[in-house]
């Protein structure tokens, strides 16, 4: 196999709170559906990305590793699932206020898979917002007696959000997105959510999303302060055990040269190119598109148009 950059084909969730606006990254999604994510490149149990393009097409992502193991990720043994999973959310409403497991809690429990997250903002309607941690000196206890009483929100931390802007959501941190927000969302594999508060909301049967009270309670971090700046700028915005994120921006007609060694993930949020691989047949990308460069590759993506883009490495 002569390596290239791997497109995938996004797997589309149907969310109570999604809509129609990831159309506009050139995404078929089901009209007149609420789609609130679009997997772009997932390796879970019961959902794995298929590659779109190239001689690798129609396989999944699990199964390309498996029979070029060295030329993807760079290492001969690497046997385990895909260490990323990466969403783009259409928040035309606000979601549950939730929290993700770490590791100990996880083992505590008995169950979950843990998961530690960030959120950059594509596209922001003014006066948007994001809920993330709590506020100085609230308890396990204050937090349950707010659980009791549906008044969780005014112990959030409320952020006004905008454009470019990237935040770090470690395991343990209650959170919840508000409406009118596009967000590329990089994260470790899990989709273990434990619900806390879903804004007194019923689906169109008349029925509430489940609640997961008693492991929510024990999968937040109630003394952990929240010391991480947001970053606005190009250059490194996370850099964490799990994943590193940059952000990179070029002009019509600059050119990006990649070499061999490591694999990466480009997350195309504005523009628009091609690569340029040396013994490697060109592939086209556009805003909205997620490519895998594996280790293996060796050449150049060219830019077609102004473009803005995250690459995310392990």
């Amino acid at each position: 196999m002569k390596p290239y950059p791997l497109k995938f084909r996004p797997i589309f969730k149907q969310r109570i709170w999604g809509g129609q606006k990831l159309r506009e990254f050139g995404k078929d999604i089901p009209a007149e559906e609420k789609i609130g994510e679009s997997w772009e490149l997932a390796d879970l149990p019961n959902d794995k990305s298929e590659i779109a393009n190239g001689q690798l097409a129609g396989q999944t992502l699990s199964s390309a590793i498996k029979n070029y193991p060295k030329k993807i990720t760079g290492d001969e043994n690497f046997s385990r699932p895909f260490p990323l999973l990466i969403k783009l959310l259409d928040a035309q409403d606000i979601l549950s206020v939730q929290v993700h497991p770490d590791e100990q809690t996880c083992r505590r429990l008995g169950k979950g898979e843990p998961k530690t997250e960030c959120w950059y903002i594509i596209a922001a309607e003014p006066g948007a917002v994001i809920y993330k941690g709590l506020k100085k000196g609230v308890s396990k206890d204050k937090f349950a007696e707010a659980i009791k009483k549906g008044s969780v929100a005014e112990l959030l931390t409320e952020i006004a959000v905008e454009a470019g802007q990237c935040y770090f959501l470690p395991a343990g941190t209650a959170h919840s997105i508000g409406a009118g927000l596009l967000i590329a969302e990089i994260q470790t594999p899990s989709d273990t959510t434990y619900r806390v508060f879903d804004w007194n909301r019923v689906d169109e049967a008349g029925k509430a999303r489940q609640l997961h009270i008693e492991e929510a309670l024990e999968s937040i971090h109630f003394d952990a302060g929240d010391d991480e700046p947001t970053v606005t700028t190009m250059g490194r915005l996370v850099d964490c055990e799990y994943f590193k994120i940059e952000k990179g921006h070029e002009t019509k007609g600059c050119e990006l040269l990649l070499f061999a060694g490591e694999m990466k993930i480009l997350i195309i949020l504005t523009g628009r190119g091609k690569s340029t691989g040396t013994n490697s047949s060109r592939v086209e990308f556009r805003a909205g598109d997620c490519l895998l460069v594996p280790a293996a590759y060796e050449g150049a993506i060219q830019f077609d148009a102004d473009t803005e883009y995250l690459t995310v490495s392990i």
